[in-house]
């Protein structure tokens, strides 16, 4: 088996190729930052809901549990006082 020699590239496409490089280097850096930037506003934002998020679903499980409990009182005969 034998390879054929390798070739010469042209020393203008060997400087379009790094030049390339270097700029998708440039343009990949720029973007990170700008993404990076959005993702923290985000998480800022998010972490603010979310503590109200919370709050909303304790307060429903709170309220689902006391339905539940008035429910199985009831079926099983137990008497409620009324300030439950």
């Amino acid at each position: 088996m034998s390879f054929a020699p390798p070739v010469n590239v042209s020393p203008l496409i060997r400087a379009g190729r790094y030049g390339a490089l270097v700029v998708g280097i440039v343009y990949g850096s720029y973007r990170f930052g700008s993404l990076q930037k959005r993702e923290n506003e985000w998480r800022v934002e998010e972490a603010r809901r979310k503590v109200i998020r919370d709050a909303l679903n304790a307060e429903n499980k709170a309220k689902a549990t006391r339905e539940e409990m008035l429910y199985l009182a009831k079926e099983t005969g137990v008497k409620v006082p009324e300030n439950f």
